[in-house]
């Protein structure tokens, strides 16, 4: 008998995340337990936080694909989520890979060569084809995505929504050559772009310019057009919300369904302390999302 057949109709499916750096996976963790769905972290080394170790966990090297589908296995599990942040984004270098596992990665070599994907995809596409199912982080806790509207008492005026309108089509134009998720802009003029050292470093540059007062200043953040969301949605949290407040910004705008939110009650709780809306941008109504 199949283990399908084993298992009564009524029991949740079982999770497995492999898990970056940060926050999320952990709470995709706690979201996936509170659904009633057994979880199990594989946690990179070096890059996991130890928090992991408060759920049924395995530490894994980057290279560990074998050790990782073992785990699926004995946890019964098909559902695959890779959420968190890394420190390098590359494959791994043959010295990280056992015997088992660069056996693997040969009789795999054209998924993870082929085509001019993002290393997630790459790496995805290795696990799809050893029979894992590869989930968003959305998917397995839905209540982390951005709703639509505001989180907290903080709205825009209708200087900050023309400057959302037109930052979301100047972050999807940056976003086409891969080049970052987001944008700065004051007024309706685009005055930084996200580069590979991230969001962060963004708002710590333009903390350090001075500023038209008469203009409201906005960090966008979206989707890039070639992204899959399952393995890279853009992020917020309430260090994003101190980030946008030391730099002067008047909001965040990010879009609703496709952004995860990190800690949502202390996000609210900074953003309104701070005067700062947080917005989220219906797909289908642009920066006027109400």
């Amino acid at each position: 008998m199949s283990g399908d057949a084993r298992r009564p109709a009524t029991s949740p499916e079982p999770l497995v995340i492999l898990a970056g750096g940060g926050r999320f996976p952990v709470l995709v963790a706690e979201a996936a337990r509170a659904a009633g769905r057994p979880v199990t972290l594989a946690g990179i080394r070096g890059e996991a936080d130890p928090a992991i170790e408060a759920f049924d966990h395995v530490w894994i090297g980057r290279g560990h694909v074998s050790r990782l589908m073992r785990l699926a296995r004995a946890r019964r599990a098909r559902d695959l989520v890779i959420v968190g942040g890394m420190k390098e984004r590359r494959m791994p270098r043959f010295s990280e890979i056992d015997l088992v596992d660069l056996l693997v990665v040969l009789r795999h070599w054209r998924l993870l060569t082929h085509g001019e994907d993002g290393i997630l995809r790459r790496i995805a596409r290795l696990f799809e084809a050893r029979g894992l199912r590869v989930v968003g982080a959305g998917e397995a806790a839905p209540g982390l995505l951005m709703p639509a509207g505001a989180l907290g008492h903080v709205v825009p005026d209708a200087a900050a929504r023309a400057a959302i309108a037109a930052g979301v089509d100047a972050a999807t134009r940056h976003g086409r050559g891969d080049l970052g998720q987001g944008v700065i802009v004051v007024g309706e003029t685009v005055v930084a772009k996200e580069g590979w050292a991230g969001t962060d470093a963004m708002l710590a540059a333009f903390a350090a310019e001075p500023k038209p007062v008469d203009a409201p200043a906005v960090l966008v953040k979206c989707p890039k057009p070639i992204q899959d969301l399952r393995l890279d949605m853009p992020a917020i949290g309430p260090e994003t919300v101190r980030a946008a407040a030391a730099a002067g910004l008047s909001g965040i705008a990010v879009m609703a369904g496709a952004t995860l939110v990190a800690d949502r009650a202390d996000l609210v709780a900074a953003a309104d302390a701070a005067g700062l809306f947080v917005w989220g941008v219906a797909k289908e109504q642009g920066g006027t999302a109400a």
